[in-house]
């Protein structure tokens, strides 16, 4: 034997272990002194797989094998069989294999979607009284419970109370104050301007869908409207956050304490939606639109060239000026920002600042291939999916095209590539399916990321899927059901879904996020209706500014 080989076999021996197809060396003996034993082999349910199991049913059977004959008194003792959160699981235990193997089942069904880990202690002994050399861990997590966790309704029951228990979110728990959307449930005094912008998108949606009255929703939008126009602001444009409570801007990070033109474009897309809706001659409803007008026509998108560039530029702060340095250009969630710096009544950039800035002359061009799916603008595999969603709110991709790329196809085959992703799962996450898909920026455990297949984290996040029903209706309604009924006893929640979960990891989040619950609402609603499409797409300046840049649709 090469001396190579034999050093790694001379060292499994000291550790105790061997492979199956490897005969067990017998270990060194003094007179006296019990002779140690190693660990052989695992199996669960019969099979090996490695020390993690995924999918498991709840009375598996694990299978310990060991290089001498167990004292069956030390069972009780030397395996180890707990849940993840430390809590006994009582098991028998059956001898083979002339003792030296132990199969544990457990004694009564393990709960569902749940974590659990036998091991094989040093507490474990052999008939001659030898000594476990290492530990055997396996780790277990049972099925999920295929029940449906409510009755089943129709499918556009479904999409109704999709929505209207997640309007709550920007109807129950918006800013008492202000009106306006907290940027998540733990924020206390901070809203946010582009996830407010988004909620404000649903109140048109809920007064369609009777959720509330035309008076209501009415009243609602004059009081965020009244605060908006007193909050603060720089160069007209909003901070990404704002106190709900005194309008002043509550920094984002150090740097981040002043203007955030993509914010206030996610916000001035709501605020141009609504002021459509409430189009009557009334006092009130016009006394809204002018309101709404002066906001809109304050900000100044084309001093966010800085300097005359033929780009937009994200941030300015009153102390930091420019040092965030951060171009506005595409592929990504922006392309509102251009569309409404082209629109703006007063301070409109031209067609070359799109081209050059946000297009790049067409250097955000992809058209390569993923999974048989051409993806025409962007990076590698799409990205996350809110790329597709938040500018898209209020712009109809219907139709929509420029010389760069036709705006629907994008979109669909962003979300396909995503889809088809977590179907093929590369990463072999658990949980990944036709069902179970969705990627986009969410919480993580411990954290935030922006999920895409370039950036996989094993975590689903359902506003992917359910802000996608425009695109892929099917899949989307695929995962929709996947969710409220297989995961809804885990995932649903006072204001629709959470915000994000991983089954791989065995984590659901209790997190809701404004930016992430807004477009459920908005884009089943476009999925239904078109309504808000429709309304953001009769704004005479919206029409005037996308003709400007070289579009064209059939709602111009």
């Amino acid at each position: 034997m090469p001396f190579k080989h034999l050093l790694i076999f001379c060292t499994l021996i000291w550790l105790g272990v061997s492979c199956k197809s490897e005969k067990e060396a017998p270990g060194p003996s003094t007179p006296g002194i019990p002779s140690s034993f190693g660990f052989n082999s695992l199996e669960v349910n019969g099979a090996y797989s490695g020390f993690k199991y995924n999918d498991v049913n709840l009375k598996p059977k694990i299978r310990f094998t060991f290089s001498a004959p167990l004292n069956n008194a030390t069972i009780a003792n030397g395996i180890v069989f707990r849940s993840a959160a430390g809590e006994a699981v009582a098991f028998s235990s059956t001898l083979e294999k002339s003792d030296s193997a132990v199969v544990i089942t457990p004694s009564a069904d393990l709960d569902y979607l749940t974590s659990y880990s036998v091991t094989a202690s040093k507490a474990l002994k052999s008939k001659a009284g030898g000594m476990l050399l290492s530990e055997a861990k396996v780790e277990l997590v049972t099925t999920l419970d295929s029940a449906d966790k409510f009755p089943v309704i129709s499918d556009e029951a479904l999409l109704t109370l999709v929505q209207r228990q997640t309007f709550k979110y920007f109807w129950d728990f918006a800013h008492p104050v202000s009106g306006l959307a907290r940027e998540r449930n733990t924020s206390g005094d901070v809203v946010t301007s582009g996830g407010s912008g988004f909620g404000i998108m649903t109140i048109p949606i809920a007064i369609e869908r009777k959720f509330i009255t035309h008076a209501q929703g009415l009243e609602r939008m004059q009081k965020i409207v009244g605060f908006l126009k007193n909050a603060q602001t720089f160069h007209g444009a909003f901070p990404h956050w704002l106190n709900g409570a005194t309008g002043v801007a509550v920094p984002f990070s150090e740097k981040d304490n002043g203007a955030d033109l993509v914010e206030t474009s996610f916000l001035v897309q709501g605020l141009l939606m609504v002021r459509q809706y409430f189009n009557a001659n009334t006092a009130a409803e016009t006394a809204l639109r002018a309101d709404i007008n002066a906001i809109w026509e304050a900000v100044e998108w084309d001093w966010f060239r800085k300097s005359n560039e033929n780009v937009l530029y994200w941030h300015w702060s009153p102390n930091f000026g420019w040092d965030m340095n951060h171009q506005i250009r595409g592929w990504n969630e922006c392309l509102i920002t251009y569309a409404l710096a082209a629109s703006s009544p007063k301070h409109a950039i031209d067609k070359t600042v799109y081209d050059n800035g946000w297009a790049g002359n067409g250097t955000f061009a992809n058209g390569k291939d993923y999974y048989g799916i051409t993806l025409p603008l962007g990076e590698p595999l799409g990205g996350p999916l809110f790329f597709s969603h938040y500018s898209f709110l209020g712009l109809n991709p219907t139709g929509l095209t420029d010389r760069f790329a036709n705006y629907f196809t994008q979109n669909k085959a962003h979300t396909l590539v995503n889809y088809n992703y977590c179907k093929a799962n590369p990463q072999q996450h658990y949980g990944y399916s036709d069902q179970c898909w969705g990627l986009t920026a969410s919480d993580i455990p411990n954290g935030y990321n922006a999920n895409s297949p370039s950036n996989d984290r094993g975590v689903i996040t359902p506003t992917a899927a359910l802000s996608a029903f425009p695109y892929t209706p099917a899949e989307s309604m695929k995962a929709l059901k996947f969710f409220y009924y297989k995961l809804g006893d885990k995932l649903w929640g006072e204001y629709g879904f959470h915000d994000a979960f991983s089954l791989d990891q065995l984590w659901f989040a209790d997190s809701y996020l404004a930016i992430d619950q807004g477009p459920i609402v908005v884009m089943i609603e476009n999925h239904r209706t078109g309504l808000p499409w429709k309304l953001f797409m009769s704004s005479p300046e919206v029409k005037t500014g996308l003709k400007k840049l070289g579009f064209s649709s059939p709602a111009l």
